[in-house]
């Protein structure tokens, strides 16, 4: 298979590049590195990696960025900015990638815990993940020509002991468990679903 990873020289992203290498074509994307570059907040800088890269048999998108940022301190323009990016961002990896992508091909695009399980600072980033969700499960029901769509929503992975503190009472999990999420979203069958590894 021809996959895509965005994000994949991230934290997450090259785990998962690296699993996914071992048996198929990967084309590693980053923001600033990677075999090609995208913002994916500009439509036209994701429409031309599409374009560079041709047609693929599945997308993941391990990338988007979000405030961490207390209510009060909340304003428009900060929900706006992670709006634009982890959500808008990845929504219009597949609304772009959805004419470039081989019939029964797949998106795997990267949610999060704090949909269902909020922590202090985390509003903004659990209204994007679950909106990241919702979109999942009703772009599902309309992608043509046998295209699957899934989202991996993680809780804080072990390799980012930064976020540690940020999520009290949770236990991060492994690096692995994410990458088998990954791998059951584009070699398996399912579509519309939410893979929870939490």
């Amino acid at each position: 298979m021809k996959i895509i990873i965005v994000g994949a020289t991230g934290t997450l992203g090259k785990k998962v590049a690296d699993a996914f290498a071992q048996k198929h074509e990967v084309i590693r994307v980053g923001h600033t590195r990677g075999d090609f570059q995208v913002d994916i907040t500009d439509e036209s800088s994701i429409k031309k990696m599409f374009d560079q890269i041709g047609p693929f048999d599945a997308l993941i998108s391990t990338t988007g960025k979000g405030p961490f940022a207390k209510i009060q301190q909340m304003t428009g323009d900060n929900m706006k900015k992670g709006l634009l990016d982890k959500l808008l961002g990845q929504i219009n990896l597949v609304l772009i990638g959805q004419h470039y992508i081989n019939p029964s091909g797949s998106f795997s695009l990267t949610s999060g815990i704090l949909a269902d399980h909020p922590v202090a600072a985390g509003a903004a980033l659990s209204t994007i993940n679950g909106g990241l969700n919702s979109f999942i499960v009703a772009a599902a029901a309309e992608l043509s020509n046998h295209v699957r769509i899934n989202a991996i929503s993680p809780n804080v992975v072990e390799d980012s002991p930064a976020y540690f503190d940020s999520f009290p009472g949770e236990t991060p999990v492994s690096m692995n468990k994410v990458v088998k999420a990954f791998e059951k979203s584009v070699l398996g069958i399912i579509t519309g679903q939410v893979i929870k590894v939490y």
